[in-house]
Formats: C-alpha cells, structure tokens, sequence
C-alpha cells in the first residue's frame, strides 16, 4: 500500500520508517525540508516539501494512489484540514489525524474523521500504569454487545495460567503485553508480575469479570 504521512516530526518520522519496514511506500510531506533528517539516510520514501493540505502538493506525494493518509503535523487545524481533504477530495478510505485538543477531537469524531487525542491518550495511559483498576476499553463490536479490553489482574493471579483466568472469568484472553512486547498466550502460558491482560468479553458482563479479575482465583477464597 502507498501512505502519506503529512508532518515529519518524532512521531511522522518513526511511523513512515514503521510502515516502510513493513513493505509499505510511503511519501512524507512537511513545510520544513530540514525535518527529513529525521528519516535517516536509508528511507528509500519519497519527501515532499510543501503544505499538507495543498492538493498539489498531496498529489506529489502520490495521494492519488494512497490507500491510507495519517495527518501528525503539530497543528489541530492542519491536521484535521489534510484529513478532510485526502477524504472527501481524494477519496482515501483510511485516514486518521492527531489531534492535541480532546474537545475538539470528539467533534471530528462524530464528523467521521478518525482522530489521536494525544493528550488525553497519553493521560490515559499514565492513569492506567499509576492506577491499575477495573478496564479501560479498547475496541467494540457494532452492536455494541462485546469489547475488547484491558483489564487489570491482581496479583493473586501471578502464578497461574491464562487457561485458569479464562475459566473462571469467562472472557477470551485475546493477548497480553509482557515487558512491552505482545505475546499470543498458549494453554500452557503462565501469568507473570506486570503483565498487562487483554480480553474479549461481552459488554453486560464487564463489572463482573473486573471483579473476578480483582479478587483473584476461586481457590484463593475457599
């Protein structure tokens, strides 16, 4: 797939060398053409200078055959400007745009543009590493019957395998983050300090699996 990324900042410049590693190409557009430093000498990309919301400049960097367009530019209105364009005049089906403000990534939300609220993402996730309780919802299904989540462990848990957690809890554990990196559980698995769970689960179900999930294995309360 071709990608344009307009804003070769720390994060426009780690996600273009991401997704060129991954077999992508992909076109980086920034105003400052000093900013494709960041991109170090072997990114074979294309780098445009230029405004990322200008249709010519975006057809430089290849919008026309794009299947994706990712706006990370440090400016809200930019970013939300190049997304609605690469959309509604280019016709790209995977867009997304980072957005600093919360507020006003709620509103493109509902306009239909995907957003990152930095902030309050990065809150949220400091929030759950300072507080680790309950679940913090990731992904729901369209009907909104069932979710995937991360949901805290107890310690009371350490120790045991994934098989026993999905057992008496009744979710599906889709996958785990163990010292930063994802691991795909087996049967054999076995639940480590830190480990960070995350589940499938219906959605009417979510206060009594974090219950469980607090209290830890039946045998413990017996």
């Amino acid at each position: 797939m071709h990608i344009v990324i307009m804003g070769c900042g720390r994060v426009g410049s780690a996600l273009a060398q991401t997704l060129e590693q991954q077999g992508h190409t992909v076109a980086v557009v920034d105003q400052d053409p000093t900013a494709f430093r960041r991109l170090g000498a072997g990114f074979g990309g294309r780098r445009v200078t230029g405004v990322g919301f200008d249709q010519d400049t975006l057809r430089e960097a290849g919008i026309e055959e794009a299947g994706a367009f990712a706006a990370v530019s440090s400016g809200d209105n930019s970013n939300i400007i190049a997304a609605r364009v690469a959309r509604e005049m280019f016709g790209v089906e995977n867009v997304a745009a980072r957005i600093y403000d919360p507020k006003r990534a709620e509103v493109y939300q509902r306009l239909g543009i995907p957003t990152v609220a930095t902030v309050r993402w990065t809150a949220d996730q400091m929030l759950r590493r300072l507080l680790p309780s309950g679940s913090e919802p990731l992904w729901r299904d369209p009907s909104g019957g069932v979710q995937l989540a991360e949901v805290h462990a107890s310690d009371a848990w350490v120790g045991h395998k994934v098989s026993k957690l999905q057992e008496e809890t009744g979710v599906r554990v889709a996958f785990l983050t163990r010292l930063g990196e994802a691991v795909l559980p087996t049967s054999a698995t076995v639940l480590q300090e830190g480990d960070l769970v995350h589940v499938m689960m219906r959605t009417d179900e979510i206060e009594k699996v974090e219950e469980a999930f607090a209290e830890g294995p039946e045998e413990a309360h017996a």
